[in-house]
């Protein structure tokens, strides 16, 4: 057992020639390899991870400007839907207004119709009045009255028919 612990230096030699080849290989054929698959992973991943940074920027741009459109599109709605009321309203006044007008045209018309009818029929009625007076007067005392009297006296009657608060 004691030739284990002591060392050897041709065996030494070997060792060292082994593993420096065993390094070289390794190196050449595993690690280089490995580490340009690792590099080439962390570039891909960082490539990966600056697209999505990029896509969530883009993806919030894109976002807030459909909210301001969004906010611009209701504005907008809610003006044309004020200027609509607004609209209704003038029109629902224009034409209220004009049925009133066309209301009070009709009524000053009527009421024009109604003066005029009252006027003949008052006239007509005068007339009437006139007439049954001369017969009652004729009748008392028994007499025709000429066309010229008559007339005298129905201007007179309807004088004083005409004066108010004047009584005979």
């Amino acid at each position: 057992m004691g030739d284990i612990l002591k060392p050897d230096a041709g065996l030494m030699f070997w060792t060292i020639v082994t593993f420096l080849t065993m390094v070289f290989l390794l190196k050449t054929f595993a690690w280089g390899p490995l580490l340009h698959a690792v590099e080439e992973r962390e570039r891909r991943l960082k490539e990966d991870r600056e697209a999505a940074e990029k896509a969530r920027n883009e993806a919030q741009k894109i976002q807030a400007d459909l909210e301001a459109r969004l906010a611009a599109l209701d504005a907008k709605s809610r003006e044309v839907l004020a200027q609509a009321q607004k609209d209704a309203e003038a029109l629902r006044a224009r034409h209220s207004a004009e049925a009133k007008e066309e209301a009070e045209r009709l009524m000053e018309k009527t009421r024009a119709t109604l003066e005029e009818e009252k006027r003949r029929l008052v006239g007509e009625l005068r007339q009437e009045v006139a007439n049954l007076s001369v017969q009652a007067a004729e009748k008392l005392v028994r007499k025709t009255i000429d066309a010229g009297v008559r007339k005298t006296v129905l201007d007179q009657f309807f004088q004083d028919i005409e004066r108010p608060g004047k009584k005979n």
